[in-house]
């Protein structure tokens, strides 16, 4: 036996040759794109069954770890327990009104395996993710030794170690194509293109672009690559075969080809779309690098950004929209953002590089993630606004058509229920829950508060309070089962 607690050299030394040979899982190339199939918006609703067209409920879930992972997650055990009873007596689940969740670096997670799971996520989510030191886990298998070899691979990194972590613990082999044959909502998992900042979101019609087949991604791979924080983490590659499959754009995308003539509320569009069109020069870019999609959005808003400014565009274009059906769209902005005192401020020295690294990347996602919530309060005070000016009666005979098309905003009601740390009514409990740090490892007793604290500030949010005085619902909470997460402190 050797006298060392570690493996000899020449142990190690074999065990890097041996897996110095690992390589990445690489996504598949597609022929050609069909619009009617695959992971998309367009062909969710086929396996939806009975849903109110009425009404499109979106879920945010913002970045953060297993802060971010266990603040979303009690949103949808909230929900769960809530049912809205209508005055002709209809009565339903407020979760089973949910048709699409975004998510983010830890919300991401929450969002892919409820997609996965469905309710029986409330089964083995808190064992398998939440209060597990997920974090304290990667690290020892970064420092195994029968790892080494493969991380020594210039193509299989720290991310693809993780991904394989969280095949193991939590989605057990499970691709897109589950997720297509499933019947729950809709999940847009994001990630940021190191190479041009723009965001990448795990859907068929992004990887459309890519000429690849979304279907048999390995729902691992999407999280690790929404939560692939620079450093820590190593990027997660994908290949890119664009311009190799008869791409063909959007049909309702050609309402935007003339960016001169395009209602300026489809500037998001144009430039997503942008974003997308360079990932048809497969040639010169063989390789997409994806990390932390938090870079780009934090909040996984910038998706429901552009479908509200998109049907508002082609309104003004006076042309059809996927949504003509609905009235009402209730976002509910699940934010995680935590902003922890430091006492940099009571000192001259400088802050250490480190430390001012982690700062200067935290700083502007937070401030984005704020500026995104406002953007879409604006918006549903511009569309009430216009909605006024179209029905006033001051405004009789009046023919003007650029009156017309100004005020010709779409008859939808929105709604923004942010639901966040900053509107917790109680000090002491922000306080608490606003110096969690971000990490992928919590004491029980935060990842159980934050579950209830979800609960909490959602009941409170005045933008609930609108959407039942405006439906005339009222709303009927259950009470948390024994065991489940603690009352807030």
């Amino acid at each position: 036996m050797s006298p060392w607690p570690f493996p000899s050299l020449a142990v190690v030394a074999v065990l890097v040759m041996l897996g110095g040979c690992a390589t990445r899982p690489i996504n598949s190339p597609i022929e050609q794109v069909d619009l009617t199939k695959g992971y998309r918006y367009e062909t969710r609703w086929e396996h939806r069954g009975d849903y109110d067209v009425q009404n499109l409920v979106v879920l945010a879930f913002s970045g953060g770890g297993t802060r971010a992972a266990a603040f979303s997650y009690g949103i949808l055990e909230a929900l769960r327990r809530m049912d809205l009873v209508f005055p002709n007596g209809r009565k339903i689940r407020m979760l089973d009104e949910v048709d699409v969740i975004t998510g983010v670096s830890g919300g991401s997670f929450t969002a892919l395996a409820y997609g996965l799971y469905g309710d029986k996520l409330f089964d083995i989510y808190e064992t398998s993710f939440l209060k597990r030191n997920v974090q304290g886990e990667l690290i020892g298998r970064v420092l195994n030794p029968g790892n080494w070899g493969a991380l020594s691979s210039e193509t299989w990194g720290r991310s693809e170690l993780a991904a394989q972590f969280y095949d193991e613990i939590l989605f057990h082999g499970a691709t897109y194509a589950d997720l297509d044959r499933g019947t729950g909502p809709l999940i847009l998992a994001s990630a940021t293109d190191i190479s041009t900042g723009a965001r990448l979101v795990f859907l068929q019609g992004s990887f459309d672009y890519l000429c690849s087949d979304l279907n048999a991604v390995p729902l691992s791979r999407a999280a690790a690559a929404s939560s692939a924080v620079p450093f820590a983490l190593s990027p997660v590659t994908i290949n890119n075969y664009g311009g190799s499959c008869k791409f063909a754009v959007p049909p309702w995308t050609k309402a935007f080809g003339d960016p001169e003539t395009a209602p300026r509320a489809a500037a998001r569009i144009l430039k997503t779309r942008q974003d997308l069109q360079a990932l048809q020069n497969g040639v010169d870019r063989p390789y997409i690098h994806l990390v932390d999609g938090g870079l780009a959005d934090n909040l996984g808003m910038r998706a429901a950004l552009e479908l509200v400014y998109g049907i508002e565009a082609l309104h003004l274009l006076g042309r059809a929209t996927p949504l003509d059906h609905a009235r009402r769209i209730i976002f509910i902005v699940v934010n995680s953002r935590s902003t922890p005192k430091t006492n940099w401020d009571e000192m001259e020295r400088s802050p250490g590089d480190v430390q001012l690294l982690i700062k200067a990347t935290g700083v502007p996602i937070d401030h984005y993630s704020y500026e995104a919530v406002e953007q879409l309060r604006d918006t549903i005070a511009r569309w009430q606004t216009m909605r006024r000016i179209r029905d006033s009666a001051a405004l009789p005979g009046n023919h003007d058509p650029e009156l017309a098309q100004l005020a010709n905003t779409p008859n939808i009601d929105l709604y923004a229920i942010d639901v966040s740390f900053a509107v917790l009514k109680d000090k002491a409990e922000f306080e608490y829950l606003n110096n969690l740090p971000t990490s992928f490892v919590l004491p029980p007793e935060a990842v159980d508060r934050l579950r209830a604290a979800a609960a909490t500030i959602f009941l409170s949010s005045p933008e609930l309070q609108r959407l039942l005085k405006d439906t005339g619902a009222k709303l009927i909470v259950e009470p948390a089962p024994a065991g489940g997460a603690a009352a807030p402190h």
